[in-house]
């Protein structure tokens, strides 16, 4: 749809109709996540241009990954967020090896606990369109107490598979330039902080 759209030709574009009309057209979604601690910050991502396929050159939250079960799993948004943390935020691998088995994985388990205990808490904020592309994202948004955070990601990663990893303030503001859906997801966060339970410093 992109591409279409920069060479000026509407032709796909005119058929697919009301991009948010999800009976006209099969869609891929992505799990986009605000990550943000109870005292006001969040995990930003900027894609390095030399790393990726698309989006290079833009902010995004993190994590952010396709929606997909692993192996033949159940569809489960929070197993495919959980692996997108290790992923992303801690820089493992992607291959989890032949016999792996998400719910008995120690760090599966260990978020698994703090979000049963209430120190972490994931929230989803609404389905997505992306305007140019008509990439769907699932927008969700998860806000960690501070020390749960510390325990969980204190070796935040400052350079991953994707590009560079940094804390950002949580203050109302979007990083520019931003993919559409991070914007989104950071925006609703916002708007809903006080029921999040966040308080900005």
């Amino acid at each position: 749809m992109a591409h279409e759209f920069a060479v000026g030709d509407d032709a796909l574009r005119r058929r697919v109709g009301d991009p948010c009309d999800l009976t006209r057209r099969a869609a891929l979604t992505a799990i986009t996540t605000v990550t943000v601690t109870a005292s006001g910050s969040y995990v930003l991502h900027w894609r390095d241009p030399a790393k990726v396929a698309h989006a290079g050159g833009l902010h995004q939250v993190m994590p952010v990954g396709v929606f997909q079960p692993l192996d033949g799993e159940r569809p489960d948004m929070w197993a495919c967020m959980v692996r997108e943390y290790a992923e992303e935020l801690l820089g493992t691998g992607e291959n989890y090896g032949e016999g792996f088995v998400q719910r008995e994985w120690p760090f599966h388990r260990a978020l698994t606990s703090a979000r049963e205990q209430g120190r972490l808490r994931a929230h989803f904020l609404g389905l997505g369109v992306d305007p140019l592309t008509f990439a769907l994202d699932l927008l969700t948004v998860v806000v960690i107490e501070d020390e749960a955070f510390q325990k969980f990601f204190g070796r935040l990663v400052a350079v991953n598979d994707e590009g560079a990893v940094s804390m950002a303030p949580f203050d109302g503001t979007v990083p520019e330039p931003m993919q559409p859906a991070g914007a989104a997801a950071l925006t609703l966060a916002w708007r809903h902080r006080e029921a999040l339970g966040i308080t900005p410093g």
